[in-house]
């Protein structure tokens, strides 16, 4: 007697693989943990360390100070970091990092506990901080392509982000009010949440397969800069962002603004730091369940666009909650950039050149960060806090367009999920 046939819900059930769940993937959740303590407790830090740093000398050249201290390991380690993750135990690397960075904010609480503590102590501690940094982030960035296909790539770098995001939300808040019990207690609590990252780092399952080792070379720099040259998608985006940050920069000012333009204290100054994370969180969660699958590369431009008008916005605002929502737009806004430029580097790159390019990557936008501290606290100097901040986000606008016509290979740019290494 013939069977039977398949029923249409049957046949579909056979013919349609089913989707597989993001948290099956082993070690994702142990590199979002990591991650996420990380972040929350780099955040905590850089509460204590400004609002520190402006109590002991009142100087918008002290902040800017702050800033270079932390780029200039960047520029100076980024490099030999990258070329050490593709030659050497990537997670091992990390997990040496994390415990130098739990050591030296140690180092800061005693420092602050004991009464100790100087301009110049906390410039030495932030630079063996960004020393520290600048070898974990090369190699920390290559552990998501490792953990999840490329076609989830999108969805877990939005998790990702909304975690770190999240972290620095609720980092900045409590900063903000552990500050009120002493610096030494913030660098305490930061030294416990570095311990944790390194702990849940060793949790995630990662292959190390030994590579030829060669010298770090003027060759190998060579290699790096002629394969990012042949992806215009991908240089244009690292380098937008890189002006983008290093112009519309407005963190370094918050101190400043939280204590003499807004009189809010250091609680307003937790709520300012935690603003461009909160929009970042909310628009990190629609990109989980919404991921950026079409017209990337001019939600990417327009993105940028709204970040530079957010920033002169904050920078003219003399109320509290108008300020609070610029930031909080602000950060939604960079958090298109953040998806697309990883998905770029990451997916583009080849596991082999992945710590370099990373490298790289974290040289342009990690350090110009730092730069952009740096700049904008020396120019408040020079032409006040307020004429810097909107200077930078008029700036941020006049790159946007430039970049528009440069790059137009990433004005093209359309589904983030089609993007393989060549």
């Amino acid at each position: 007697m013939p069977s039977a046939p398949p029923s249409p819900t049957t046949e579909n059930t056979q013919l349609t693989p089913q989707p597989v769940s993001l948290w099956r993937h082993p070690g994702l959740l142990a590199f979002l943990w990591a991650r996420t303590a990380s972040s929350f407790s780099a955040c905590v830090q850089a509460v204590a360390v400004g609002w520190q740093i402006y109590a002991l000398t009142h100087s918008t050249t002290a902040l800017a100070l702050v800033g270079l201290a932390q780029f200039l390991p960047m520029v100076g380690l980024l490099l030999p970091a990258g070329h050490a993750a593709d030659h050497f135990n990537r997670r091992l690397i990390v997990v040496i990092c994390q415990c130098v960075e739990a050591v030296s904010a140690l180092l800061m609480a005693f420092g602050a506990l004991a009464g100790w503590t100087t301009p110049w102590l906390i410039y030495a501690m932030v630079i063996i901080f960004g020393a520290a940094r600048a070898f974990e982030m090369p190699s920390q960035q290559t552990f998501l392509p490792a953990l999840v296909p490329a076609h989830m790539f999108p969805r877990a770098a939005a998790v990702s982000s909304s975690l770190f995001q999240a972290a620095a939300v609720t980092g900045p808040s409590v900063g903000g009010l552990l500050y009120g019990a002493g610096a030494g207690v913030c660098y305490l609590v930061c030294a416990v949440g570095f311990a944790a990252a390194c702990i849940s780092t060793l949790c995630i399952p990662l292959v190390f397969t030994p590579r030829p080792r060669v010298p770090l070379s003027r060759a190998a720099i060579i290699e790096v800069a002629q394969f990012m040259r042949g992806r215009p998608d991908m240089l244009g985006a690292i380098s937008l962002d890189l002006f983008a940050v290093l112009l519309g920069g407005a963190t370094a000012m918050l101190p400043v603004y939280a204590s003499d333009i807004l009189h809010a204290g250091p609680m307003g100054l937790g709520l300012l730091r935690a603003a461009p994370a909160i929009g970042a969180v909310i628009c990190s969660i629609i990109l989980v369940w919404r991921p950026l699958n079409r017209r990337s590369g001019p939600r990417m431009f327009m993105a940028v666009a709204i970040f530079g008008v957010a920033t002169i916005i904050f920078a003219v605002s003399r109320s509290m909650a108008v300020s609070i929502l610029a930031l909080a737009v602000l950060g939604a806004a960079d958090v298109v950039s953040v998806v697309i430029r990883g998905a770029l580097v990451q997916l583009r790159t080849p596991d082999s050149m992945r710590g370099r390019v990373s490298a790289v990557n974290m040289l342009f936008l990690g350090s110009s960060n730092q730069l952009g501290e740096f700049e904008s606290g020396m120019l408040a100097s020079l032409i006040g806090p307020v004429g810097s901040v909107a200077l930078g986000g008029v700036g941020t606008l006049l790159v946007t367009a430039a970049w528009i016509r440069m790059f137009p290979a990433l004005w093209h740019l359309d589904r983030l999920d089609d993007i393989t290494a060549d």
